[in-house]
């Protein structure tokens, strides 16, 4: 699937360009390669307070545009970290990337990497959340890890009894973590479906209980607070607090495997459907842009909407922009601007 997939081979970049600091030509993908993208693989997207653009990516470690130029860092720069699967900033700005090699930091002026040895449950990290009161919280491979600033905690989280799970890449990997109003954390697992986390009790939920799918993908709380659970084999759900709506089994959308959620300023709903492009749902009917639209990628997997009204689109193909209508390719040349 290609929320799991790595990359088939690791990004190395031309030594003559000064705005790089990686070695060599880059390798090329003939799946997913489009002529002048920043990478082929790009997986998340994030804009922290000092209006730098972070892109994460599948193998090629992380990007940064700081209004100016566009920089690759890689272990030149003490960051040797492959697979980039969450991006915040905490509130003395400094910048955390889950990895799959571990946790890693960026305070402004270098890296700093976290692993099991630093008492972290799983190198292989597979989402990433900052609560409220500033813990941060990891979800790996195993289990979930949080961490104060000092010391890092496993929480064990209780599995649903579920008949024939159909897990993806492990039993234990928490997929997904999100805050709601109250701050309760909503879990997502491989094939356990979701757990509500209070602080003390856990609940969980899964097909039983009206989940349209018990593998999640991801997941995200809305300004309504409804969570919203993209998963591998059911599409999406919607939960409000008392019952599920399901919008892909009702028929509503297209595409069993949904992810990229995100929320734009008017309260409209965002997310990707693997071969199905994206989906806007504006609390009454789904808008679908596909490649009629200049969509040419199958499969996005992040979507932001930046401090400059910039909406990118990231997945399998590279870095896209929308202007409300229609879909372009970025380059290393942008376009950046406004």
């Amino acid at each position: 699937t290609g929320q799991e997939n790595g990359d088939l081979r690791k990004i190395e970049l031309n030594p003559t360009d000064s705005n790089t600091s990686i070695s060599d030509k880059p390798w090329e993908d003939p799946l997913f390669f489009i002529e002048g993208q920043l990478c082929q693989h790009l997986r998340e997207i994030f804009q922290d307070s000092q209006g730098n653009l972070w892109f994460g990516t599948n193998n090629y470690d992380i990007m940064r545009y700081d209004g100016k130029v566009l920089k690759y860092f890689s272990e030149i720069d003490g960051v040797d970290n492959g697979r980039i699967t969450g991006i915040v900033e905490d509130a003395l700005g400094n910048v955390w990337f889950g990895t799959s090699k571990g946790l890693c930091k960026w305070d402004g002026k270098s890296f700093t990497s976290y692993t099991t040895k630093d008492g972290l449950l799983n190198d292989e990290i597979w989402s990433l959340l900052i609560d409220r009161n500033g813990l941060l919280w990891v979800g790996t491979n195993t289990g979930l890890s949080k961490f104060d600033g000092s010391n890092f905690t496993t929480v064990p989280i209780p599995k649903a009894k579920v008949e024939n799970a159909k897990t993806i890449y492990s039993p234990d990997r928490i997929t997904g973590i999100a805050e709601d109003k109250d701050g309760n954390l909503w879990i997502g697992t491989d094939g356990f479906g979701v757990c509500k986390y209070d602080g003390k009790d856990f609940r969980n939920f899964t097909i039983k209980n009206g989940l349209c799918d018990n593998t999640i993908s991801e997941l995200m709380v809305d300004s309504k607070s409804n969570v919203w659970i993209g998963t591998f084999w059911g599409g999406v759900s919607k939960y409000d607090g008392k019952t599920f709506t399901n919008f892909t089994k009702d028929g509503l959308i297209e595409g069993v495997e949904v992810g990229a959620f995100f929320e734009d300023q008017n309260e409209d709903i965002w997310f990707a459907a693997e071969n199905n492009g994206v989906y806007r749902y504006d609390g009454k009917s789904f808008i679908n842009f596909t490649e009629e639209q200049g969509l040419i990628t199958n499969g996005v997997l992040s979507i932001f909407r930046d401090k400059e009204s910039r909406f990118w689109f990231g997945g399998w193909g590279g870095l896209f922009r929308f202007n409300g209508k229609s879909f372009v390719s970025v380059s290393k040349d942008g376009p950046w601007a406004k």
